[in-house]
């Protein structure tokens, strides 16, 4: 797709109109206070690899309703000293995968967590966290309309307190740095580390072509899915226009960075068409932390791929160089 969206320049200055719910900070403290009445019990069980460098470690920690939650957590093989950890979030429809796909963080020095997003995981990479939620009602297939009949329903609610809860889960490991965490993420995983940075203390972010972010403008600027979930949802529940949106204000990205204090390094595709470049920099622009942007004028959703693999690389080492 050729440019769709506004022009770079305006993209620099473009704001979400709109504001927060008035009650958005107490919602989520609410939120959190309820997850975090169940003990974590996160357990670190170690794993035969073939690798000599690494460690890997299957991990399961109590994400939101003390409901268990799957992830990976992979250390440098030589570590003398609390690490810094990259808490990793996955893209729309993929899993954890296997224990030997999530090479590249500890290969840099750095513990890696990574979350698996419950109920998904069956379409590019497997998953092994079931969705287990009461009181879902209509929803077209996929996730971003799974009970969006109220924000205590809501699918992204359960999801952003399990990332929450999985930075938690970082910090409770003796071998990491409890003072120096990052969220990171492409895609629907950007979004969710923009909700982690939001939501609660850490030091870096990297949301790489965030999804979640500005759902109004984005449903009424590309017809693509995931967005395009919400639009056949509305096409067929005609009268719950308002309420939807209003449902969606709760998990909106650019909420959530608009109280991140953590450096960022953001990613944009000026030729997106699944996270169009206006909802990217509604989020950047309302980003409270010290920030930095790189823009991939040619590129779609792919963004800037393994380029901008290095720039993430750099930033953390400008940061965190173990």
């Amino acid at each position: 797709m050729a440019l769709f969206d506004l022009p770079l320049e305006q993209l620099r200055t473009y704001r979400a109109p709109g504001r927060a719910p008035t009650d958005f900070d107490s919602f989520w403290s609410a939120t959190l206070t309820e997850a975090r009445t169940h003990d974590l019990q996160a357990t670190f069980t170690a794993v035969d690899t073939p690798y000599v460098t690494v460690d890997v470690f299957d991990v399961t920690f109590a994400g939101w309703d003390g409901q268990p939650v799957k992830g990976w957590l992979t250390l440098p093989r030589a570590r003398s000293a609390p690490l810094p950890c990259v808490v990793e979030f996955i893209g729309y429809g993929g899993g954890r995968g296997l224990a030997t796909d999530h090479l590249s963080y500890a290969s840099l020095g750095y513990a890696h967590l990574l979350m698996d997003t419950r109920g998904q995981g069956s379409v590019w990479r497997q998953g092994d966290t079931p969705d287990d939620a009461p009181g879902a009602g209509p929803q077209i297939p996929g996730f971003m309309t799974r009970g969006i009949q109220s924000r205590e329903t809501y699918y992204y609610r359960r999801v952003f307190t399990d990332a929450v809860r999985a930075v938690e889960t970082a910090r409770s490991h003796a071998e990491i740095d409890a003072s120096r965490i990052a969220v990171a993420g492409g895609s629907q995983g950007g979004g969710i580390a923009l909700a982690a940075a939001g939501l609660t203390d850490v030091q870096l972010c990297l949301p790489d072509v965030p999804f979640l972010c500005h759902y109004d403008r984005a449903t009424r600027i590309v017809d693509s899915y995931p967005y395009g979930e919400i639009v056949n949802y509305l096409k067929t529940h005609k009268g719950r226009v308002e309420d939807v949106f209003s449902v969606l204000a709760y998990f909106d990205g650019v909420h959530f960075a608009a109280r991140a204090q953590a450096s960022a390094l953001f990613s944009v595709g000026l030729m997106d068409d699944i996270c169009p470049p206006s909802t990217v920099y509604a989020a950047f622009n309302a980003y409270a932390g010290q920030k930095d942007i790189r823009v991939y004028e040619f590129n779609r959703h792919e963004g800037g791929e393994n380029v901008h693999g290095g720039e993430r690389m750099a930033f953390l080492h400008a940061h965190w160089r173990p």
